[in-house]
C-alpha cells in the first residue's frame, strides 16, 4: 500500500490556513507544506519575531499575527479582529512537562495553553470556519485522566507528566464533543484529532521522551514525518471525530493513518460535562 506523504497534498489555492504555534516544530513543517500548495497560512504565534523569522524562510502567502493561546485576552483579541472565511483551524501550539505556573486566568500553564486556549479560539472563530478543525493532542492522552472537580488544575498537587497528558485528554473530549455539537447542528464542518507519535521537536527535549537516545531513536518522528497527521488531518476526506496518527508500532512513529482514541478520550457524557464546566470558567458562550 502506497504511504501517504507531503507529496499527497492537495491545491489549497483560495484557501486560508492558520496554524497556532506555527513558528517551531511540526507547525513550521505544517506551515511550509500548506504554503508550498497554495494556502493562505497565517502563523498565530506569542511571539511575532519568531514568527516573522520563520515566515520569511517560507515560500508562499504566510502572515504572520499575535495570539498567546495561554491568555484568554489575547485569544479574544485574535478572534475579535478576525474578518473573512476561514476553512481549517489547527490547533497545534503546546508546552509539555513544564514547572507549575498559573496564568492570568487562574489556570495552571500546561491545561490553560494545550486546553482552555483552543477550546476558546475554535468556539470564537467557528463561525468563520469552513472546513475544519484539527487539534493536535498526543498518545499520551491515553494516560490522562478527567479532574472536572478541579479543571484549572490547581486543587491538587501538581505533576507535570500528568498535567500534561490530562490537557491533551481534554483536548480529545472537545473535538468529540465539538463534533456532536456540529452534528447537531447540521453543519458541514469537521472536527479531527491528529497526533504525531513521537516527534523529536523543543516540545519533549526536556521530558523523559525526549532524553531517549541511541538505540532507541530509530523509534522517533522527525519533524517532517511528526507533520503529517496534521496535514492528512486537515486536507484529506476523513470522518469527523477521526483520530489520526502514525501507522508504525504502538503509534509512535510511521505514515499517517485513521486510529483510535482512548474510549475515556471520547466518553459522550464525559465530553458533554467538560465543556458545559470549561463554558463556565472562561466565561464565554459558544455558537453550537
Amino acid at each position: 500500500m502506497t504511504k501517504w506523504t507531503a507529496a499527497n497534498l492537495p491545491d489549497l489555492t483560495g484557501r486560508t490556513v492558520v496554524i497556532t504555534g506555527g513558528s517551531d516544530g511540526i507547525g513550521l513543517v505544517a506551515a511550509r507544506e500548506f504554503a508550498r500548495v497554495g494556502a493562505r497560512v497565517v502563523l498565530a504565534v506569542r511571539n511575532l519575531q519568531k514568527g516573522e523569522s520563520a515566515a520569511a524562510d517560507i515560500e508562499g502567502r504566510v502572515e504572520v499575527q499575535l495570539v498567546d493561546v495561554s491568555d484568554l485576552a489575547s485569544v479574544r483579541s485574535f478572534a475579535d479582529a478576525w474578518t473573512g472565511d476561514l476553512d481549517i483551524l489547527v490547533n497545534n501550539a503546546g508546552i509539555m512537562n513544564v514547572p507549575l505556573n498559573r496564568t492570568a486566568d487562574g489556570f495552571e500553564s500546561q491545561m490553560a495553553t494545550n486546553y482552555f486556549g483552543p477550546f476558546v479560539l475554535t468556539n470564537l472563530l467557528l463561525p468563520h470556519i469552513t472546513d475544519r478543525v484539527v487539534s493536535v493532542s498526543s498518545q499520551l492522552h491515553r494516560m490522562g485522566k478527567p479532574h472536572l472537580d478541579d479543571l484549572a488544575g490547581l486543587g491538587r498537587p501538581y505533576k507535570s507528566a500528568e498535567a500534561y497528558n490530562d490537557s491533551k485528554f481534554d483536548l480529545v473530549l472537545f473535538s468529540t464533543e465539538l463534533q456532536r455539537r456540529l452534528d447537531a447542528a447540521g453543519s458541514r464542518v469537521r472536527s479531527v484529532v491528529a497526533h504525531p507519535g513521537i516527534a523529536s521537536t523543543k516540545l519533549a527535549s526536556h521530558s523523559t521522551a525526549g532524553k531517549v537516545t541511541g538505540a532507541l531513536r530509530f523509534l522517533f518522528n522527525d519533524p517532517a514525518r511528526g507533520a503529517l497527521p496534521t496535514l492528512f488531518a486537515a486536507t484529506q476526506d476523513v470522518p469527523g471525530n477521526s483520530y489520526i496518527g502514525p501507522d508504525g508500532p504502538g503509534n509512535m512513529r510511521g505514515y499517517p493513518a485513521i486510529g483510535k482514541a482512548a474510549p475515556a478520550a471520547i466518553d459522550p457524557q464525559t465530553a458533554a460535562k467538560l465543556w458545559t464546566l470549561t463554558t463556565l470558567l472562561t466565561g464565554i458562550t459558544t455558537p453550537v
